[in-house]
């Protein structure tokens, strides 16, 4: 990454993470509403969630929902740097371990997700998104190029230019509480 663009992204993380704390995380339910409704999530699809934290958007309403209706789900487990992340099956029954960077993981098996519910700090209607800046994202896309990738978001998270590199996958799709939006670059 060169220079530029770097110090770019590390001013956006900033005013993206201070915009997100100006958010309500319950506006949660109003997203799984919509994904809901949307039908975009495919019976049978295993789906990658995340658990919330530094004020991100709650999805836990969405992954019970989930799992009301059949879904197989997994959260991630945070490996050292470097790698992607590790999803593990989960349930709402299920106990979470402590994990790197204050995440937390369940403890159950290895599960590959054919659909990714992806957080980030920053996206625009093009599908781009802006993560956290440790690449664990990033690394994950790129392991698993056919799963279909719906960024959840607060809608003030919208931003018209987000600084990319070649190994910025886009989003297929973006969920906040205002809808659910296939990204422009999508079919």
């Amino acid at each position: 990454m060169n220079e530029a663009t770097a110090m770019q992204k590390a001013a956006l993380r900033r005013l993206m993470l201070a915009r997100r704390q100006t958010q309500n995380p319950a506006l949660g339910h109003e997203l799984a509403k919509h994904v809901l409704a949307s039908g975009i999530i495919p019976k049978g699809a295993v789906v990658g969630g995340f658990s919330p934290m530094r004020g991100e958007i709650d999805i836990m309403p969405l992954l019970h929902a989930l799992h009301a209706r059949g879904h197989r789900l997994a959260l991630p487990e945070t490996p050292p740097p470097g790698n992607a992340l590790i999803f593990r099956a989960w349930t709402p029954s299920t106990p979470l371990l402590p994990g790197r960077y204050k995440t937390q993981h369940p403890e159950g098996p290895a599960l590959i997700p054919d659909f990714l519910l992806v957080p980030l700090l920053a996206f625009n209607l093009r599908g781009l998104r802006l993560g956290y800046g440790g690449g664990y994202y990033d690394r994950t896309l790129a392991a698993l190029p056919d799963a279909f990738r719906l960024g959840c978001a607060f809608a003030a998270q919208e931003m018209e230019n987000i600084p990319t590199e070649p190994t910025d996958l886009p989003l297929h799709a973006i969920a906040t509480e205002a809808g659910v939006q296939f990204a422009a670059s999508q079919p």
